[in-house]
C-alpha cells in the first residue's frame, strides 16, 4: 500500500535525522569524548540486553567470535571518541563535513576485505573528497586538530563498517550489537584504569541536563536507531537506506546553524568543500548501484 510505504520512508529519514542529532547531543554534553563514549556503550548494553531478553534471542557465541566482536567493539569505541573529540577541538559542522569523507575511505579498505579490484571512478571520487578536504582546511585551519580527528574518525567508522559487513553475513545483527557495546565498554574501563583515572564520585557525578542528554544518546540515537535500521531495512532496498544515511551530515549540520548559531557559522569555502564532499560520497552510492544492477541483469 502506498501510505505504508510512505510510513516506512517518513521512518527511514526520522531514523537519518535521529543520526544527525548525535552530533549536537555531543556538544552539549558537557563531560569529556572518553566519558560521554563509556556512558553511551554502558547505557546502550543495558539497553540491548532488554531488547534480547524481550525478544528472547540467543546469544550464544564461540570464545573466537567474541574476541573478534571485541576487536570491532574496540574500533567502535575510538570511533566515537574521535568524533565528539573533533567537536570538542572544532564543532559540530566540521566533525560532520569530515565524518562524510568516510565513502573516500571505504573505496580503499573494501577491496581489501572483499579481494577486489579498486574501480576507476573510485579513484576520480576519492580525489575530488580529497579536493574537498583540503577546501575545507586551508579555510578553517584554526580548527586543524579537529579536522585530523574528524578524518581519523571517519577512517575508524569505514573499517568498522566494512568488519560488520563481513559479521552480518554469519550472524544476528542484534548479537553482533551487543556483544561491540559490551567489548567497548571492556576496552575503555580498563583504558581508564591504565591511564591512572578512577571510577570515583566524581567521575559519575554529572549535571540533570548531562544525564538527560546522555539517556537520549544511548536509548534514541544509538539502541533505537539500530533496532529501527534493520527494521526499515525490511521494506526499503539498502540503497536507499544507504543514500538517506548520507544525508545525515546535511541533517546535522542544518540543526547545528540553528541552535548554535554563534560557533557553527563556516566560510562559504567551507560549505562549498562540504558539499562536493556530499555530492561525491551520494554519486559513489549511486554509481555502486547501478553497476550492481547492470551485473544482475
Amino acid at each position: 500500500m502506498p501510505n505504508a510505504k510512505l510510513k516506512h520512508y517518513l521512518h527511514l529519514h526520522v531514523l537519518v535525522l535521529i543520526a544527525g542529532f548525535t552530533a549536537i547531543l555531543g556538544e552539549l554534553i558537557t563531560i569529556g569524548a572518553l566519558e560521554l563514549v563509556w556512558y553511551r556503550m554502558v547505557m546502550a548494553s543495558v539497553f540491548m540486553f532488554i531488547y534480547i531478553k524481550i525478544i528472547k534471542l540467543n546469544i550464544k557465541i564461540t570464545r573466537k567470535t567474541f574476541w573478534q566482536f571485541f576487536a570491532a567493539g574496540v574500533i567502535i569505541a575510538l570511533h566515537w571518541i574521535t568524533f565528539f573529540e573533533a567537536i570538542n577541538q572544532a564543532n559540530v559542522s566540521i566533525a560532520l563535513a569530515m565524518f562524510s569523507s568516510g565513502a573516500f575511505f571505504a573505496s580503499f579498505i573494501e577491496p581489501v576485505f572483499f579481494k577486489r579490484r579498486i574501480l576507476g571512478y573510485e579513484i576520480l571520487f576519492g580525489v575530488v573528497v580529497i579536493l574537498g578536504v583540503a577546501l575545507i582546511t586551508s579555510s578553517e585551519m584554526h580548527y586543524i586538530n579537529g579536522i585530523i580527528l574528524g578524518l581519523l574518525s571517519a577512517l575508524l567508522s569505514t573499517l568498522f563498517a566494512v568488519i560488520n559487513g563481513r559479521f552480518i553475513e554469519r550472524y544476528n545483527a542484534t548479537v553482533i550489537s551487543f556483544y561491540e557495546f559490551v567489548s567497548g565498554v571492556l576496552f575503555l574501563t580498563v583504558f581508564i584504569l591504565f591511564t591512572g583515572q578512577t571510577f570515583n564520585a566524581e567521575f559519575f557525578t554529572l549535571s540533570n541536563s548531562d544525564w538527560l542528554y546522555l539517556f537520549i544518546l544511548a536509548s534514541i540515537c544509538t539502541a533505537y536507531a539500530f533496532i529501527g535500521s534493520v527494521k526499515v531495512m525490511r521494506y526499503i532496498s539498502p540503497f536507499t537506506v544507504i543514500l538517506s544515511y548520507n544525508l545525515e551530515p546535511i541533517y546535522g549540520i542544518a540543526i547545528a546553524l540553528v541552535l548554535f548559531p554563534d560557533t557553527e557559522q563556516m566560510s562559504l569555502q567551507f560549505y562549498f568543500g562540504a558539499l562536493l564532499i556530499l555530492v561525491t560520497v551520494l554519486l559513489d552510492v549511486i554509481f555502486k548501484n547501478y553497476k550492481r544492477r547492470k551485473s544482475k541483469s
